[in-house]
């Protein structure tokens, strides 16, 4: 990618994808620096698996003509024939709204509470539900750990960066502290990712060199941890000032040691100049969603790894095929990491792609351990993962988030030591590097079925000691995965995201945010109904028809017996998303008429009652991106509620309800970050501390 000059001379990353694709209503500077423009490229899975289009459509139209097709009741229409709904006009208030003061504080729970939904908004604001509040948790570039200095954004360093908050969070973990007996519900452990940069909004002009700001931009990346305390408000919280004091805080940057675990470790394809042995890496980049395991540990998943290396010179020839699986080319996407680290250079380094795209497990409590890169789970464009306990053995859910490609699953050979003391956990800090990795194959049961949607098997990729793809080593395949997998003929996905277990029903939830392909790369089904979805260029606009699938849908699978151990399961297309006025939209039965318009869907989180909480990425409706409340049983099922929006550019993510159901957090992620805006010329200024948006943690709570 070459670099563009702006009018004060400022040579900075050039803002023109290479086609004309862009992610739902993401801004060109999104889709640049956080993916390298992946959906202007063609697609990485060109094999022939099946895609899961084919059995949502299935399903749809089953759907369709079991319940009637009322809109009425939320069913699905189909062929055009449908009476309009109004949008959630009955329960959707405008914020300042004189019926706002009608605030219904029943409780402070955020499972139960009934709340009046946001109405979708512009606005450059957080702007959470009548009743609630929120305060911003951490910025980029506050303090970190002991000896930070105070941010300057005219004065960044990449030492400084190493102590600060990084940039753009996606991942939010909160674990309760364990050492402290007497306020340890009072302290916690806040453990982010810092997912990627973008460097046009970050650097004020004619004041950073390229070396300096592709040095900056690479410390800006990785995790930190950071200890908190309870607010002054029940579900607030704020960071410890004292950093001396803050034992645990941590900013887990390009420079931290990581251990690689599992059969793949050791490898000579993960092998460098600096890591002769392929078990040391240094740095995590591109981290997406996450979960927190039962043993309290935080994982995370690298994601758009692939677009942060470049070749000054020829390819090497033996992972053609591999590095087009992963979408990795010499060109990358012109962050120009390679001049400051040579280790970036696919010339110099072919193996060290290699040593990215894993899932990263951080113990919070343990500041002084390396980190470390699990094998076993497969290399791919980790989203997350997300862990629960069946039948003693541990099982992670993930998703591979690029169009056309697929869930995943891994069960541990062995059982979940019970109990806290350092001995379990010891132990169980290691279950995620034996055990059997698996993708999935899903079904639809034909029309005559009623009951469930489709079934779907977990293939085995291999275990620790074997593989069971033909012509692959176990090492092949978890190096390898997604060649391996295209084997084995699983259902391709559109963009699987989050996919997380719901800890109280069980079941397993997974967010398919869109593909704008469906209909042109993607050959449509006769029966598919989203083929071309409708969307608003902005609030109030009309509806227009747009091709392929722009809002997504969410995916419910039960495992057979509830034993997630075993190998089939049924599924359930619980939500096709978009606007309640579109015919094609669905949410689980509900009446249409009543609930929040939402596009996109992301991340996904769980109360303790079990209700779903969804975060937005790219919303095609015209408004802001936001989280929602979407109870999964009873009466309410698919009563989809906004509860939040993001101020102006920004996506939502990681969500994390916690504190008995006290406290939201989140993540607001590119504040800003809109065609055109500059460090001078800025989209947002939120959280209006500064005249630049810095992305945020932020934790919303009942108002008092």
């Amino acid at each position: 990618m070459t670099q563009t000059p702006l009018s004060d001379g400022r040579p900075l990353l050039s803002l023109t994808p290479t086609g004309s694709t862009v992610h739902g209503s993401r801004s060109r500077m999104t889709c640049f620096y956080r993916c390298g423009n992946a959906c202007d490229h063609p697609e990485p899975n060109t094999s022939d698996a099946g895609h899961v289009r084919d059995e949502i459509a299935k399903a749809v139209a089953r759907r369709a003509v079991l319940k009637g097709a009322a809109v009425g009741s939320g069913a699905l229409v189909l062929g055009g024939l449908s009476a309009t709904a109004v949008p959630g006009s009955a329960v959707a208030a405008d914020p300042g709204d004189p019926a706002d003061t009608a605030e219904r504080r029943v409780s402070d729970d955020l499972a139960k509470v009934a709340f009046t939904p946001v109405r979708p908004n512009r606005r450059d604001a957080v702007v959470t539900a009548p009743g609630f509040d929120h305060e911003v948790v951490m910025r980029w570039g506050d303090p970190v750990v002991h000896g930070a200095p105070d941010f300057d954004a005219h004065a960044q360093t990449a030492e400084a960066a190493r102590m600060q908050f990084g940039y753009n969070c996606d991942y939010v973990g909160v674990h309760e502290l364990r050492d402290h007996r007497k306020d340890h519900k009072d302290r916690v452990l806040l453990v982010v990712n810092h997912e990627y940069t973008d460097e046009q909004i970050m650097f004020p002009g004619d004041t950073y060199t390229d070396a300096e700001i592709a040095e900056i931009g690479l410390a800006n990346h990785g995790m930190s941890v950071v200890e908190l305390r309870r607010g002054m408000v029940p579900g607030s919280w704020r960071p410890v000032t004292n950093l001396k004091k803050a034992k645990y805080n941590r900013r887990i940057h390009h420079r931290t040691e990581f251990k690689v675990t599992g059969p793949a470790a050791g490898d000579d394809r993960l092998k460098t100049s600096q890591d002769p042995t392929g078990t040391r890496v240094l740095g995590t980049f591109n981290n997406c969603a996450g979960g927190m395991t039962p043993w309290g540990t935080s994982l995370s998943g690298e994601e758009n790894f692939n677009q942060y290396f470049q070749a000054t010179g020829e390819l090497d020839a033996r992972y053609t095929e591999e590095y087009a699986r992963y979408g990795i080319g010499a060109g990358g996407s012109g962050r120009n990491w390679h001049t400051v680290e040579e280790r970036f250079d696919l010339t110099a380094e072919p193996h060290e792609p290699h040593r990215h795209g894993w899932i990263v497990e951080v113990d919070p409590f343990a500041p002084d351990e390396a980190p470390v890169k699990h094998t076993m789970l497969g290399r791919f464009k980790h989203e997350g993962a997300n862990v629960i306990v069946s039948k003693g053995h541990a099982v992670a859910y993930m998703g591979d988030d690029e169009r056309g490609d697929y869930l995943y699953k891994f069960v541990s050979a062995k059982k979940v030591a019970k109990g806290s003391s350092e001995k379990a956990r010891r132990r169980n800090k290691r279950l995620l590097t034996k055990g059997t990795l698996y993708v999935a194959r899903l079904t639809g049961d034909g029309s005559a079925d009623g009951v469930h949607d489709g079934t779907g098997e977990w293939i085995p990729l291999c275990s620790d000691t074997e593989s069971f793809v033909p012509g692959m080593s176990v090492a092949d395949v978890l190096i390898f995965t997604r060649l391996a997998a295209d084997q084995v003929s699983p259902t391709k996905m559109d963009r699987p995201e989050d996919v997380e277990p719901n800890p109280v029903n069980g079941k397993v939830y997974a967010a398919l945010t869109n593909n704008s392909q469906r209909g042109s790369r993607f050959e449509p089904d006769e029966a598919n109904p989203i083929t071309t979805s409708m969307v608003r260029s902005s609030i109030g606009a009309p509806l227009t028809e747009a091709s392929g699938n722009r809002n997504g849908y969410v995916l419910e699978m039960t495992a057979d017996g509830k034993d997630h151990t075993r190998t089939t399961f049924t599924w359930d297309l619980m939500l096709v998303c978009g606007d309640p006025e579109a015919p094609e939209t669905y949410f689980a039965g509900y009446d249409k008429a009543q609930v929040s318009p939402i596009s996109c869907p992301d991340n996904v989180a769980f109360d303790s009652a079990g209700n779903l909480w969804i975060s937005t990425d790219g919303n095609v409706l015209g408004s802001n991106d936001g989280i929602f409340r979407v109870p999964v049983v009873g009466s309410e099922r698919g009563h989809v509620q906004q509860f939040v929006t993001m101020p102006r550019g920004a996506e939502a993510c990681g969500p994390l309800i916690t504190d008995r159901n006290r406290s939201l957090f989140f993540a607001v992620q590119h504040p800003g970050e809109i065609d055109g805006a500059t460090f001078e010329d800025q989209a947002s200024t939120w959280p209006h501390t500064d005249d630049f948006p810095r992305p945020s943690v932020v934790v919303a709570f009942r108002r008092r």
